[in-house]
């Protein structure tokens, strides 16, 4: 590691290891090959592509509704159901000894370590280095170990949007009240549907000060659905960084969790230096999973908050800031499953599916008199959350109006509030249809 590498070098001094180093690029497993269908897997693409009648059916979604809500938590997969309950069988038939064999805690006795199993699904979906890979119970979690961590002095400022989630506003701001760090934030668009990609970089880049040391913002925004272009974003920051010295260099921290799961992108795609995401949302993983990817230079940039429990036996920086303590073990070392559906399918379908569905909806949508869509309709600025206004009613009485109409819904977490429609791949074309039928009667009411 170079000089810098105070963050993780401290916290394996105070665990009575030395941090080693490690390869930033290594060889990374290819996604497996479709292959038949058994007990509990992705059911195989055929010729035309995923079937996706059978996918559906690896879920348990009760038909009573239209579920809309993959933003907030998903529904596990029948596959992900199945590693679940294996491994909490044997967690419940003999605890101690299944957590000795699969955790590091005892590295001499260890049969299958299922964190770093968990690290290396990971980096097979991010096309990364499991090395660079924490494992954290949540997106907010992880986005709180991050901001805390990175190195600062006091003549540096945090950059901020104003449309960053409140994981994001909170933990810059408690980071700010108990270290002074100035944290100044920017709005980015006025009106979501009318962005430009081209608009949006500029507003964010030009933005930067020579003191600026962190860049904090989201992927995909929860109270518009806007994308934002991350990687261009990230391309013009790597310039900026241009002869800045490790402690000078500006870091790139992306909330990724409502693109993750969706978009069909590797890690080097993102241009970041931090990647937050939780994995129970879009990626259909184990509720109360998430990771934090960082490449080396910025894990070198960040110290942990949480001691770690598998750092002694892998002194790699994910395992360092992987946070140690009891976790839903049976959950955490399911996650592999999740990201084995995902490539079972394949990360292009899912993305062109959920993309589809969006769009579908979006169309829908913009076509219904007194309902004005916020969220853009290109697919280059949007994903899966498609976010609208009913004239004349409350978000909250949408979203009433449509659970009594059988379709569950959400509304934004920021004023003004607005309601919102979230498809995930389980859902179908028919499914947008009776979605729009259900909107169409709460606009004419």
């Amino acid at each position: 590691m170079g000089s810098a590498a105070t963050g993780v070098i401290a916290a394996a001094q105070t665990l009575g290891c030395a941090a080693a180093p490690h390869a930033a690029t290594a060889a990374v497993p290819t996604a497996p090959s479709p292959r038949p269908a058994a007990p509990g897997s992705a059911p195989a693409a055929g010729a035309s592509g995923p079937d996706w009648s059978a996918i559906r059916a690896q879920f348990e979604l009760t038909d009573q509704y239209v579920h809309m809500a993959c933003l907030l938590v998903s529904s596990h997969p029948r596959v992900v159901r199945d590693a679940i309950a294996e491994h909490r069988r044997a967690l419940d038939a003999n605890p101690a000894d299944y957590l000795h064999r699969r955790w590091v805690w005892k590295a001499e006795n260890i049969e299958e370590d299922g964190e770093e199993r968990a690290a290396r699904a990971a980096a097979r979906y991010l096309a990364t280095d499991p090395d660079l890979i924490a494992l954290t119970d949540s997106t907010t979690m992880g986005l709180a170990m991050v901001y805390n961590g990175i190195v600062m002095r006091p003549d540096q400022e945090i950059l901020s949007t104003e449309h960053e989630h409140g994981a994001t506003r909170n933990a810059l701001g408690f980071r700010g009240q108990r270290t002074g760090c100035p944290v100044r934030t920017i709005r980015l668009y006025d009106d979501p549907a009318a962005v430009s990609a081209d608009h949006l970089v500029r507003a964010l880049i030009d933005q930067i000060r020579p003191e600026t040391r962190v860049v904090a913002t989201t992927w995909v925004h929860s109270n518009s659905g806007v994308k934002l272009p991350i990687g261009r974003m990230g391309a013009e920051i790597a310039a900026r960084n241009h002869g800045r010295s490790p402690e000078n260099r500006i870091l790139f921290c992306v909330d990724g969790v409502h693109g993750f799961g969706v978009e069909d992108v590797t890690i080097a795609d993102l241009r970041c230096d931090f990647f937050v995401a939780g994995c129970h949302k879009w990626l259909l993983g184990p509720r109360g999973t998430g990771i934090i990817w960082a490449a080396p230079h910025a894990w070198e940039q960040c110290i942990p908050t949480i001691p770690s429990f598998s750092g002694v036996a892998r002194q790699s920086p994910g395992r360092l800031m992987t946070p140690g303590g009891f976790h839903s073990f049976e959950h955490r070392w399911a996650l592999p499953a999740a990201f084995d559906f995902h490539l079972g399918i394949g990360k292009a379908s899912v993305a062109a599916r959920i993309h589809a569905l969006a769009s579908q909806l979006k169309r829908g949508l913009a076509a219904i008199p007194g309902v004005t869509l916020l969220t853009p309709m290109s697919d280059e600025l949007s994903a899966g959350i498609v976010v609208f206004q009913v004239a004349g009613k409350s978000a909250e009485d949408v979203d009433r109006a449509l659970h009594a109409r059988g379709v569950i819904a959400t509304t934004t977490p920021r004023p003004p509030t607005a309601p919102r429609l979230t498809p995930g791949m389980y859902n179908t074309p028919e499914e947008i249809e009776r979605t729009l039928a259900a909107v169409r009667a709460v606009a004419a009411a």
